[in-house]
């Protein structure tokens, strides 16, 4: 592994679900996990829409980027997962409000995502 690799934590996001990291820092980017829209507070997914789901994806999101330095203005790429692509425009409306920076980013409908969750993104940024 490399020296410099640097595992990236925040109690203000959701613990991870799984064997993985919030994040992983290395040569000055972050590569953050798939965020859904779980509430810290209460472990549990509590909005019900799709705008709704992404603010409290992006709440995550950038909770574990400023823990590593960094924040929503640094990303650099996101891959988003819908689990409806009918929810594109309402998903979009959301995220043109955070990612005003416009970075690169792939979008696609995914069959079932972790909880039922009804959006979930992963992002790139650096430090």
């Amino acid at each position: 592994m490399p020296a410099d690799l640097q595992v990236i934590h925040s109690p203000s996001a959701p613990e991870a679900i799984g064997p993985y990291s919030q994040a992983i820092a290395v040569n000055g980017l972050i590569y953050t996990s798939g965020q859904i829209a779980i509430d810290p507070a209460t472990g549990n997914i509590d909005a019900q829409d799709i705008e709704a789901q992404t603010r409290q994806v992006i709440r995550n999101l950038k909770a574990v980027l400023e823990a590593a330095g960094s924040d929503l203005g640094k990303v650099v790429k996101t891959t988003c997962f819908l689990q409806r692509m009918t929810d594109f425009a309402a998903f979009n409306s959301v995220y043109a409000q955070y990612f005003t920076g416009k970075p690169a980013r792939s979008c696609v409908e995914a069959a079932k995502l972790p909880k039922n969750a009804l959006v979930e993104i992963e992002a790139v940024a650096v430090k």
